[in-house]
């Protein structure tokens, strides 16, 4: 300073004036050589690392560029700069100092934020981030790290000790909670549902309270993100899984079977006991053929043992068309390729209803896909519909339209009666 102040004199300058554009020229100096560091860190330095992350073979690193923590880390070096050579203006020294630190403690934060956000990146690119998601955990140290750095800024503007900012919000922890209300909440649901397994990234899951259906496709510290089957996007509060139920269709998806529960309604007065003819029929069915050879012997001996007087029909046991239909399909389900051999399958009647007998088919497909799923369900249900009347059996269906034009065919109206 007191070199250059000296040349300017020198030059004729007046003392006074000589003094403000040494101020002046050191200041454009020291800007300078700012403004050369800050484009030699990130034209030579930062390139030199990018380099070096590309060509070595670890992929950790490469998270770290993506997410510009060593960009950021480039804005320190200014700072430094003007913070080492704050002693060559005296007057201005403390206010200096005061902005340097201000603007380090941001970049700090910045730079921490990236950081931890890479560590989420690198965290999720393995297995069990689908089972611990610790997204939630570091938007917690997020917060916690944010409201220390605001702490040092407001301490660093007003000179006073973080310690007396810190007593002051131990006074107003009470504000604090209310206004952090929902991140407490979420934090407590996060650790629950970490803790005990319940819902991962990737599950699917129904909550109709909330309209959501579909897989989870994050899990926040405040929200789960639900992206239903339409491709809509529902957002659920973290704590709600927590207090409300839910169903996680992972159990199913990982078992390897899908459920297939579903009824056709035959008609009550399609159901008859076989006759001869009708057992010699389905005697040349392929499921079928053992399955009759084996009632009928096993029916002859109970009716034997228990000289039932087979002259009525009525007396004793005998083969219906219902029971032999459903032995049908138990066996069709038993050979069909699509279904889950090592599950319950199984087919049964449930109670008389005003629209018929229900036969219910229980059984699992060995593909939990959906698409796969439900086309192995239609072609079961198809050839079901399709094989009941060579059962001697109808499906019951209300009365259409078709059905009431077919009844009055050929019925001509009254005279005068239009």
């Amino acid at each position: 300073m007191d070199f250059i102040q000296q040349w300017i004199e020198d030059l004729g300058a007046d003392s006074k004036w000589a003094g403000h554009l040494a101020d002046i020229i050191l200041f454009i100096g020291i800007l300078l050589l700012c403004v050369l560091a800050n484009f030699i860190t990130k034209k030579v330095v930062l390139k030199v690392i990018t380099h070096l992350v590309h060509r070595n073979r670890y992929q950790w690193d490469n998270y770290l560029l993506d997410r510009k923590v060593f960009h950021k880390l480039s804005h320190i070096v200014p700072a430094l700069i003007i913070s080492y050579t704050s002693y060559l203006f005296p007057d201005y020294q403390t206010l200096i100092v005061k902005g340097v630190t201000l603007y380090m403690i941001v970049v700090v934060l910045l730079v921490i934020n990236a950081f931890l956000n890479a560590i989420n990146d690198i965290y999720v690119t393995f297995e069990i981030s689908k089972a611990r998601p610790i997204r939630g955990y570091i938007q917690v140290v997020k917060i916690f790290i944010y409201i220390v750095g605001g702490i040092l800024l407001i301490a660093n503007l007003i000179g006073q000790s973080p310690v007396i900012l810190l007593s002051g919000i131990g006074a107003l922890s009470a504000v604090i909670m209310l206004i952090f209300k929902d991140s407490i909440l979420g934090l407590v649901a996060g650790v629950q549902l970490t803790s005990n397994d319940m819902v991962r990234v990737g599950d699917w899951i129904e909550m109709p309270k909330y309209g959501a259906d579909g897989d989870i496709i994050d899990i926040s510290l405040n929200t789960v993100k639900v992206q239903n089957w339409d491709k809509t996007i529902t957002t659920v509060p973290t704590y709600a899984l927590i207090s409300d139920s839910f169903k996680n269709w992972r159990g199913m998806q990982a078992s390897g079977g899908r459920r297939i529960k579903r009824s056709v309604f035959m008609d009550t007065s399609s159901i008859s006991i076989c006759t001869p003819d009708m057992i010699l029929k389905f005697k040349q069915i392929q499921y079928l053929k053992d399955y009759i050879q084996q009632k009928e012997a096993e029916i002859e001996q109970y009716n034997n043992e228990n000289q039932i007087d087979r002259t009525n029909r009525v007396n004793g046991r005998a083969l219906t068309n219902i029971g032999v239909f459903r032995a049908y399909i138990q066996r069709y389900l038993e050979q069909h390729p699509k279904i889950h051999k090592g599950m319950t399958c199984m087919v049964r009647q449930l109670q008389p209803e005003e629209t018929g007998l229900p036969i219910e088919i229980y059984a699992f497909t060995n593909d939990t896909a959906w698409a796969v799923y439900e086309g192995v369900q239609s072609d079961i249900f198809d050839h079901i519909l399709a094989v009941a009347p060579e059962f001697g059996l109808r499906v019951f269906q209300n009365p259409t339209g078709y059905d009431m034009k077919s009844a009055f065919q050929g019925e001509r109206p009254e005279r005068g009666v239009l």
